[in-house]
């Protein structure tokens, strides 16, 4: 066939992708429009088979696969099987070769084999992917005969027994389940846990176990119940117009919900922004949907399993009490009517606190606990007698887990309504991979970790604090709490310190308990905020700090929930930066409160504590006291205070070896609170900061801290933390030599001008961070203190440097922190003639970076 003709299928087959664009955005049936995709598809084979004289051989046109189905989205691929009963002869093989160069032509992604009938079988039989495709198989055109043949082959028992294909499939979804995660941020619409391919694995352990034909088959052989098919076909529904809609908006076989896709879908949807995001409200309902479709996927493969298995018999039964026994792993209700007291549910997730060995539900019992769950009138919590149990396992030293259990299950919902609210609930950002919820339970999870004693090394003061917390329940209550305000509007915080406060006074507790978890909810940003955002060698930040505080407990509470919060923010999120910076931080701060508020750190005293054990040491090393007294003559005061006395000996022995003609650069062979330190000195010139830093940002090396200071003589002795982009430390020996080189070379020039950067990456396209430029009271004499949050773009902190330069400010030290798409850093600030920055200046440097970060975002 012709081009042309081609080309008038293929507007043919955009017009149809127009038509169906605008009555998605009208009608309500997403299986009458995936149903009428197919049809248009079948239509076109059909009448392109006739007219490439396809009809005059013995083949058999099968669609297989989701087109099999007769479920076509807009650019789902076409899968074909052309089924002969023999080999084709060269007659046959020309015209079939003609027509899909056709339909590749014509648009469509055709994915196709051809085989004969005993080849498909012995396909079939080696892989079960092919096997599963020829299960879904429907005659299009050609001899229905052979397709026939076909048909019944495939059902005959010695083709996968029911037994073989249940634990293939099975095994299928857990490696399928292991790559992907159910909560994340551009999740899967296919593959993801949860997603369509969940639902398909139900279908086709049904379709080979009793020939299922269609859904409602599920429910005639008892495997489900009406009320469950339909919440299944909902669920379907759902994820059928998230990903008719992706289709549509993206212009290609696009599954994954990507951020810069995200928006679009949720606008032709029909989403509008109010307290939450419209995109936040489909993601919401999206995460909501994939959790329901995992219980009732789990729930179904346990009957599969149980039928097809005969595992009724080989899981071993173990007593657990007159009410429930254990079958394997999972808990089993021995009364079909066990749930008809709201307390027995409670009593339930108790006994999972109380059993080690339990760590799941039986089938049976899920599904009457799904009817309890449904039939409730008001939540748990509002029965006396549920609150007794609650109480139970949060003081268990295992109901950390039974909470886990309750959480996935839905009844942390159906117990605290407030949670019913955050599940599901994501926050349009890069920073938190996971719904607030999800991330909430990581983080009990974390809480848990703690005790484990072989967490001890990833986690040796948290390990060492979670068993001297006097009530570990207390800091299980402040994490179920801490982010339980988000997306109301308003402080999350402040809110969830209310509701935290209002149930700890429901359930008993005494008003210290509840104020305990009350502020450890309102301030559990505090002790995270502190240690990456300001300057924690500064006796005045640790006061302050320990100010807020009050004493030793609070602290300890404070730091397990912090780093557990952290650790379940996103896996990429911990390091060892960050620990030892919290570590450094709770013994600072531990020292203030032991020492109590009469006896102030004496700056004088820590400057001559430093000066001596760092000379003691290069005394030891050979260095004349001499020339050691002669160059730390040219430091202030204010260098020996923020550095250690190690770095102080390293610093000054390699600039008493070094020749003077070109700057020093050194580079930590040994971690500095878990990065590398970085350390530059020579005569001080204009942008040696952002020269640095520029350098630094197109190396891919992450910087964490900045301490830039000037000899009293001019001379710059600037020091930087920095990171690989994984967060582990610079270490590679090559990697350093090509840092250090690079760095000598670009400050080795007079007025060094800034590379061009990198283009903002795909992920943070859709992201738009206003920038806000906020001075801060100062502390210090001298000195002013900056606060800056715009979007993390590449060259980032070298345009800032660059912006200091031309507005004749100096930069004195600064604290890097990047929260997902947004960058939060502070800065301290001195004008030219070493003094805090007026009023004026501060206008203009606040209006140069808005208009430089705005020109180059």
């Amino acid at each position: 066939m012709s081009t042309e003709s081609a080309q008038l299928a293929k507007a043919s087959l955009l017009a149809q992708n127009h038509d169906l664009l605008a009555r998605f955005r009208q009608e309500n049936s997403i299986k009458h429009l995936v149903f009428q995709r197919s049809q248009f598809v079948d239509k076109l084979l059909i009448q392109q088979w006739e007219s490439h004289n396809l009809n005059e051989f013995p083949i058999a046109l099968v669609a297989v696969g989701g087109y099999g189905r007769a479920e076509l989205h807009p650019q789902s691929d076409v899968d074909l099987l052309f089924l002969s009963d023999s080999a084709l002869c060269e007659a046959a093989e020309k015209a079939l070769s003609k027509y899909i160069a056709f339909l590749w032509d014509a648009g469509l992604e055709v994915g196709h084999s051809v085989r004969s009938i005993d080849e498909t079988l012995a396909q079939g039989l080696n892989d079960v992917t092919i096997a599963t495709n020829l299960l879904e198989s429907r005659l299009l055109c050609g001899p229905s005969e052979l397709y026939h043949s076909l048909y019944v082959a495939i059902r005959k028992d010695d083709f996968w027994p029911a037994d073989k294909f249940y634990i293939a499939k099975r095994d299928e979804q857990i490696a399928r389940h292991a790559k992907a995660n159910a909560f994340d941020l551009e999740p899967n619409l296919k593959t993801c846990p949860g997603g369509l391919r969940d639902i398909h694995t139900i279908a086709w352990v049904a379709m080979r176990y009793f020939d299922a034909s269609k859904a409602e088959d599920l429910v005639a052989h008892g495997f489900l119940e009406p009320e469950e098919l339909e919440e299944l076909l909902e669920c379907q529904s759902f994820l059928w117009e998230l990903r008719f809609a992706l289709h549509l908006i993206s212009g290609r076989d696009e599954n994954r919900l990507l951020f810069d896709l995200q928006r679009q879908v949720a606008d032709i949807m029909g989403y509008e922004d109010a307290t939450q995001l419209g995109v936040e409200q489909m993601m919401k309902r999206y995460y909501r949907t994939v959790r329901r479709v995992m219980e009732l996927n789990q729930m179904l493969l346990q009957h599969f399993k149980r039928a097809t298995l005969g595992h009724t018999k080989a899981l071993k039964i173990t007593p657990i009490n007159r009410d429930y026994q254990l079958r394997g792993t999972f808990i089993e209700g021995l009364t079909e009517n066990k749930f008809d007291e709201p307390v027995e549910i409670m009593k339930l997730f108790l006994l999972v606190a109380k059993n080690s060995n339990i760590k799941g539900i039986y089938a049976p019992t899920l599904r009457s606990l799904r009817k309890a769950r449904r039939l409730l009138s008001k939540p748990l919590m509002e029965h006396e007698t549920c609150r007794a149990v609650f109480l139970e396992i949060l003081r268990h030293p295992r109901g950390v887990a039974s909470l886990s259990l309750m959480h996935r299950h839905g009844v942390l919902s159906a117990y605290l309504p407030a949670w019913r609210d955050i599940e599901g609930q994501m926050q349009f950002d890069l920073f938190h991979a996971y719904t607030v919820d999800e991330h909430t339970h990581r983080l009990l999870l974390n809480i848990d970790r703690f005790s484990q004693p072989e967490q001890k090394e990833e986690f040796p003061l948290g390990s060492v604090l979670i068993n001297q917390l006097p009530k570990k329940g207390l800091l299980v209550l402040a994490a179920i709490f801490h982010d339980i305000g988000k997306g109301r509007g308003g402080d999350h915080s402040k809110l969830g310190a209310i509701d935290a406060l209002n149930f700890c006074k429901i359930h008993g507790l005494n008003n210290h308990d509840g104020r305990l978890v009350s502020w450890l909810v309102e301030n559990h940003l505090v002790m995270s905020i502190t240690a990456q955002r300001r300057d924690i060698s500064d006796p005045d930040v640790i006061a302050e700090f320990a100010d807020k505080v009050r004493d030793a407990v609070r602290l300890s509470y404070l730091y397990c929930l912090t780093v557990a919060d952290i650790c379940a923010t996103n896996e990429k999120t911990w390091n060892s930066w960050k620990g030892s910076l919290l570590r450094d931080l709770y013994f600072s701060t531990q020292r203030v409160l032991a020492r109590g508020k009469e006896k102030p750190i004496d700056i004088r005293a820590r400057v001559r504590e430093h000066q001596a054990k760092a000379k003691k040491e290069l005394l030891r090393r050979g260095i004349k006291e001499k020339k050691l007294d002669l160059l730390w003559q040219r430091f202030k005061a204010d260098y020996f205070l923020k550095h250690q006395p190690n770095q102080i000996a390293w610093h000054s022995e390699a600039i008493l070896k070094h020749k003077h003609d070109e700057p020093l650069v050194l580079i930590s062979k040994h971690t500095i609170r878990g990065g590398t330190e970085l350390f530059v000195y020579g005569s001080d010139k204009p942008k040696l900061f952002a020269t640095v830093v520029a350098v630094l940002d197109n190396k891919n090396i992450n910087i964490h801290d900045a301490s830039v200071m000037t000899s009293k003589d001019n001379y710059a002795l600037d020091s930087f933390v920095i990171l690989e982009q994984d967060g582990n430390p610079v270490s590679q020996i090559a990697r350093i030599q090509g840092l250090k080189k690079a760095l000598t070379k670009s400050l080795s020039k007079d007025t060094p001008k800034l590379p061009k950067f990198k283009k903002i990456p795909r992920q943070m396209k859709p992201f738009k961070v206003a920038t806000h430029v906020s001075f801060l009271p100062s502390r210090r004499h001298g000195t002013s203190m900056m606060e800056l949050i715009t979007l993390d773009s590449p060259g980032l902190l070298a345009k800032i440097g660059e912006t200091l330069y031309r507005c004749n400010i100096k930069l004195m030290a600064a604290k890097i922190t990047t929260i997902g798409e947004r960058a939060e850093d502070f800065f301290i600030l001195q004008n030219t003639h070493g003094e805090q920055l007026t009023d004026e200046q501060q206008q203009v440097l606040s209006e140069s970076l808005i208009q430089t970060l705005k020109q180059t975002a």
